[in-house]
């Protein structure tokens, strides 16, 4: 056994640095009594939704969708009239005769005397009736207040005659990996259940939303546990439990919950508007990678880079343009892509603040006023149809990185169904090639490198040539696809 405290000694036994003491930490004996004052407070979540004969599955896949060769076969002969009968989608049913119901269930929990009720919006999704039980099995209707898609968080409101038991909210930021939670809920619909376990990873993404920052637990959660809350060992509701990572569909150790200094800002939103109020730039921004940082000569990976800015918002009045690498917002650092979104959302609209960006080797800081993001706006994208043109004239097609590049011109336009304004068009790929390899494909647009606009072959291999003398492993290409813009690197050499 070796003992607490122990040394360091190098081989020659000349040098010995001891190590400071680790301090134990009490490892509780128990939590009955803190689930006993905790438990009146969580509660099942039932909804109930109608739905049409034509959208009912019970078997995997509705028979009017089977292949006509299978469906209309002797042998299915003898379950034809079934599948009539029973909302298949088989037979002459209509939807009003087939319609059912459909039921889900999940978890929430009070947060005040009054019957206010958080759980996830997954939960509640599409209901068409919400009921809360109690521990004692009390049950009420519930009235959805409000809900919110991006964080996955819902906040319901039911009428008592009575005050009703709640638990406090935490302060998720003071959780440590390592520290004990307790998860209540209703998994597989059994009733009142509790695990255990600790704090596993914080500020995880999942890639779920634009605001990904989960607390990752072993405590087990299982379904129905969702929309449950996760407490600390001070009865302190620190997350909301939302998702799992399992190839089973059961818990392997792996659960994720939203921490409550995410949650708090939504759910007074929710409560005092019915939807979220969020701050917003007006960029479309991705990821910087290792490459990426390269090409635009970071020291390191790190920031969002912009890769669109809409015309008239804050950031294009503030001169942020695409290609600038955001560092920092509001004096704070940011490390990765995901960081911006989530600080930018949390600021109050109205407000001055400061971003910091990199452009063409340099640091530059502004001024910008955030603007309210349109929670309705839905991008969608137009889909073509028709008969395919028949190839357009090419002009002087040089190759670059495996890409066959041509200058761009109307009759190339209708034939790949462009939308860019101005560029380059790929018309042909090399298998194999390095820009086969990062998904460049045949009416692709090449609109700028390096943050330079190209509207010839002969440009885009010049900004090559450049990148490649400055001494860039690689060099950043924007890429329009149909009405989609990105950013990726292709190696200068």
């Amino acid at each position: 056994m070796l003992p607490l405290r122990v040394a360091f000694c190098a081989l020659a036994l000349t040098v010995c640095v001891p190590l400071p003491a680790l301090a134990q930490q009490p490892v509780p004996t128990g939590f009955a009594d803190l689930v006993e004052k905790l438990s009146p407070a969580v509660v099942n979540i039932s909804t109930t939704q109608k739905v049409k004969g034509g959208k009912m599955q019970r078997f995997g896949v509705p028979f009017g969708e089977l292949p006509p060769e299978f469906k209309n076969s002797p042998e299915m002969e003898p379950f034809r009239e079934f599948f009539d009968r029973f909302g298949q989608g088989g037979g002459n049913g209509d939807d009003k005769q087939n319609e059912h119901d459909v039921f889900s269930l999940g978890s929430g929990f009070v947060i005040d005397a009054k019957g206010f009720v958080i759980t996830n919006n997954h939960v509640i999704d599409d209901a068409d009736e919400v009921t809360v039980t109690f521990l004692d099995n009390t049950k009420y209707k519930a009235k959805i207040i409000g809900r919110d898609k991006k964080t996955d968080l819902a906040l319901l409101k039911i009428e008592a005659k009575k005050d009703l038991p709640f638990v406090p909210l935490g302060n998720s930021d003071e959780m440590r990996v390592g520290d004990w939670v307790i998860a209540i809920g209703n998994p597989f619909g059994l009733g009142g259940s509790v695990t255990q376990g600790i704090i596993s990873a914080r500020a995880r993404s999942i890639n779920s939303g634009p605001f990904d920052d989960f607390l990752q637990t072993d405590a087990p959660i299982n379904k129905g546990n969702s929309g449950g809350p996760l407490f600390n060992v001070k009865g302190e509701v620190i997350g909301i439990n939302s998702a799992i990572f399992s190839p089973s569909g059961g818990s392997v150790g792996i659960g994720f919950s939203i921490p409550t200094e995410l949650a708090k800002p939504i759910i007074a939103q929710l409560k005092e508007f019915g939807r979220t109020h969020r701050g917003w730039l007006g960029v479309k921004i991705q990821e910087v990678s290792e490459e990426v940082a390269d090409s635009v000569g970071l020291s390191k990976p790190m920031g969002a880079l912009v890769l669109e800015v809409s015309k008239g918002s804050p950031a294009d009045k503030a001169g942020i343009i695409a290609g600038d690498v955001i560092t920092a917002f509001d004096g704070k650092e940011i490390s990765e892509m995901r960081f911006l979104p989530r600080r930018v959302a949390e600021t109050k609209i109205g407000k001055t603040s400061t971003i910091t960006y990199w452009r063409k080797n340099a640091s530059k800081t502004v001024d910008i006023k955030v603007g309210e993001l349109d929670e309705s706006a839905d991008d969608k994208t137009d889909e073509k149809s028709g008969d395919k043109p028949a190839k357009g004239k090419r002009g002087d097609v040089e190759t670059v990185i495996g890409m066959d590049i041509t200058t761009l011109t109307p009759s190339l336009r209708e034939e790949f169904g462009v939308d860019a304004a101005a560029g380059v068009i790929v018309v042909d790929v090399a298998s194999g090639s390095e820009a086969s390899k990062r998904g460049v494909r045949a009416g692709d647009v090449i609109v700028d490198v390096n943050n330079e606009a190209v509207t010839s072959p002969a440009a885009v291999t010049k900004a090559f040539e450049a990148a490649k003398k400055a001494g860039r492993k690689f060099a950043l290409v924007k890429v329009a696809r149909g009405k989609e813009t990105a950013f990726i690197t292709l190696p200068t050499n």
